[in-house]
């Protein structure tokens, strides 16, 4: 069972101690970095995903992407490494699109990912995302108009 969880005080260090292997690393900032933001952004928001009561990944979203009211833009998501490969991350990827959508205010969901990275491309394009181009930085956007 998967669900999305508030990050508190006690639970924040069960996430910013996930890692990914070497070979992921550059395709994501750190939890503990996307944790430290959320603190300073008001606009940030960070979930832990579980996956029967235990820590198994962690994903943050904007709720005014680019300060643009009813953008929301999903800015970190992944799964820990010892967890991927068992569905976690495609029912996490679920529950947040179902929880987005159903915000009143929501216009488009956005998404960013290293074009180099051929499995987030493949996972993001099966829930319906679109690429629309490169963004300032050479990350791939990719979109959802609810």
């Amino acid at each position: 069972m998967v669900t999305l969880e508030e990050i508190t005080p006690q639970n924040f260090e069960d996430f910013m101690d996930m890692e990914l292997p070497e070979h992921q690393r550059d395709y994501l900032a750190s939890n503990a970095y996307s944790i430290a933001q959320a603190k300073y952004y008001d606009d940030y928001i960070p979930r832990g995903i579980y996956c029967d009561g235990k820590p198994a990944g962690f994903l943050l979203y904007d709720k005014q992407s680019n300060n643009n009211v009813g953008e929301y833009g999903i800015y970190r998501f992944m799964v820990d490494y010892k967890q991927q490969g068992k569905g976690i991350g495609r029912r996490a990827m679920e529950l947040l699109l179902a929880e987005l959508k159903a915000k009143p205010d929501v216009k488009l969901i956005t998404i960013c990912y290293k074009p180099d990275n051929a499995n987030a491309q493949a996972f993001y394009r099966s829930f319906g995302f679109e690429e629309t181009g490169l963004d300032d930085i050479g990350e791939m956007i990719a979109v959802i108009r609810p």
